[in-house]
């Protein structure tokens, strides 16, 4: 799975639609201090579904939004689309390009959408899970980050290598499924409770349908007897 393209539009510094093609191997954007290589990575970091805003070198969402110049306008909306090369199925779906998008609205609302198609952020998350890339993805390597790893605990250490190497993905599916596991166990608690509440009244509605249908069967007796 390689990154194919990325179109960025309204996000930080572009405010016109500007799109980057990748070709397989390593590519490389250059230029000056100042001319927007950082914001290609926050594009892509976001476009992933990055939450923290100080990742992104932000503090709200609508700092991600072009914000204007003296020849532009500020713009509305922020969007970024990341194009997937799917050709060997690493993600799970049937499709081999994977185009996932994310918008934002400068009253802090963010959509999503999977080949055009309106989804939730947890769609994106979970897509995305088993690859490695992600919300916290450690596919992208800012400057500092390999300091700031050496000085992490055992424990978020581990974290880290694991959500690298894909596992988060399986353990947030275990915590779901335990979860809705919990939730039937508790249902299947209540409808017993219920059914202990229900059973006295149950024995009584079956003595009195037992006996309504014995005054039945004798009415019908005495209408042969009297035929």
């Amino acid at each position: 799975m390689r990154i194919k393209r990325v179109v960025i539009q309204g996000f930080k510094t572009f405010a016109k639609k500007t799109e980057f093609e990748f070709d397989p191997g390593i590519t490389a954007i250059v230029g000056p201090n100042g001319s927007g290589k950082s914001n290609v990575v926050d594009a892509v970091r976001w476009c992933l579904g990055e939450q923290s805003f100080s990742l992104l070198r932000s503090k709200k969402t609508s700092d991600v939004i072009f914000s204007g110049s003296d020849k532009r306008a500020r713009l509305s909306m922020a969007q970024v689309s990341l194009t997937l090369d799917n050709s060997q199925q690493e993600l799970p779906i049937d499709f081999e390009e994977v185009e996932i998008t994310r918008r934002a609205y400068r009253d802090g609302g963010n959509e999503y959408l999977i080949n055009g198609q309106q989804v939730r952020l947890l769609d994106v998350t979970e897509l995305l899970a088993q690859t490695g890339l992600g919300k916290r993805t450690y596919a992208v390597v800012g400057q500092g980050l390999i300091d700031k790893v050496l000085s992490l605990s055992p424990e978020e250490r581990r974290s880290l290598f694991e959500e690298a190497a894909g596992i988060t993905g399986y353990q947030a599916k275990r915590t779901k499924t335990l979860r809705q596991l919990e939730a039937t166990e508790q249902n299947l608690t209540r409808a017993q409770d219920i059914i202990a509440e229900l059973s006295p009244r149950l024995n009584y509605l079956r003595r009195q349908a037992e006996r309504a249908n014995e005054r039945q069967q004798i009415a019908e007796d005495l209408r042969d007897m009297l035929r």
